[in-house]
């Protein structure tokens, strides 16, 4: 999205990909020092955004628009339910 000017993303089926990589399978520890190494990176990616960058647009591949700050926000969020997911098989 700061490369091109309002890319074209494939559509993203995130219950698929729960499913297809065994989420609930997964080791809660390790997905949460993946989640914080990750996260980390993210967090010096969005430092470095001007203000107009996080007013860039993309769409998915149903045509649905975002922004780079609508995602940043989503990628906040979603890790939330992914440790749910792989928490809900532990217990």
């Amino acid at each position: 999205m700061l490369r091109d000017d309002d890319p074209l993303f494939p559509n993203w089926d995130q219950d698929a990909t729960a499913v297809d990589d065994h989420y609930d399978g997964q080791d809660p520890r390790t997905v949460v020092g993946e989640l914080a190494s990750n996260a980390e990176t993210l967090a010096d990616r969005f430092d470095g955004l001007s203000a107009t960058d996080w007013a860039r647009k993309g769409r998915r591949g149903d045509g649905a628009s975002f922004t780079i700050d609508s995602i940043a926000r989503y990628m906040i969020h979603d890790p939330i339910h992914h440790l749910w997911d792989v928490t809900a098989g532990s217990g």
